[in-house]
């Protein structure tokens, strides 16, 4: 079942969407969008097919996943700000385990995933409900900025790095640099042939994100 819902932003309503899951599943989702100034939104394919590896019976994992829109994407609340989303983040972090009592698997895609680990990082409010965290193609250097990411040294929630080889926004080399500073747990895929959109392997991304999930929360 699909639902619409309105999330209480830090600066205003955020529109939203919940694919619910299967009955007592142990955890929920949220996936974060890509850049709103490149056309990023909750309905990005990648967005999509990440949320369907996470709640469809076909991967066996049947979670309630929740997407929503960054400020000032789609009716939205707020303008683009290119670091605050992380504090939108936080807050669908915190309807999601309000509403279900249960730990958050966080995901984001590009900038999202950018923000998503900003927000479950440290000892943040959302870190202690978020039980792993997942970024899809992350971001080196996009947008005519570069991504730091030296906080992530002492992130102790497992995370999961997944990227194509020809990812025009992160060269394998680098990502795996970034990687290699990150605090453990951690884990890094690197697809061959696909690129920032993962164009022709949106399957193989998603299987990625359910083999990592089944063996991270088994």
């Amino acid at each position: 079942m699909l639902r619409g819902i309105t999330l209480a932003g830090p600066v205003g309503r955020l529109e939203a969407l919940v694919n619910e899951g299967t009955q007592n599943t142990r955890f929920v989702a949220l996936v974060c969008h890509p850049h709103p100034l490149g056309g990023g939104s909750m309905h990005n394919k990648v967005v999509y097919h990440a949320m369907k590896a996470l709640n469809s019976a076909e991967w066996g994992l049947g979670m309630p996943v929740l997407r929503f829109n960054f400020r000032g994407t789609g009716v939205s609340q707020g303008t683009h700000d290119g670091a605050a989303e992380a504090d939108d983040v936080a807050a669908a972090v915190e309807w999601l385990h309000h509403e279900y009592k249960r730990p958050v698997i966080a995901v984001g895609f590009s900038f999202g995933a950018a923000m998503t680990l900003a927000a479950c990082s440290g000892q943040s409010a959302a870190s202690m409900k978020v039980r792993a965290i997942i970024s899809i193609g992350l971001p080196l250097h996009a947008e005519e900025r570069d991504y730091d990411y030296s906080f992530l040294s002492d992130c102790e929630i497992p995370k999961l790095f997944v990227s194509g080889d020809q990812d025009q926004f992160a060269s394998p080399a680098e990502l795996e640099q970034v990687v290699a500073s990150v605090n453990d747990p951690k884990n890094l895929v690197i697809l061959p042939g696909a690129d920032h959109f993962f164009n022709g392997y949106l399957s193989p991304m998603q299987s990625a994100i359910s083999t990592w999930l089944k063996e991270t929360l088994a």
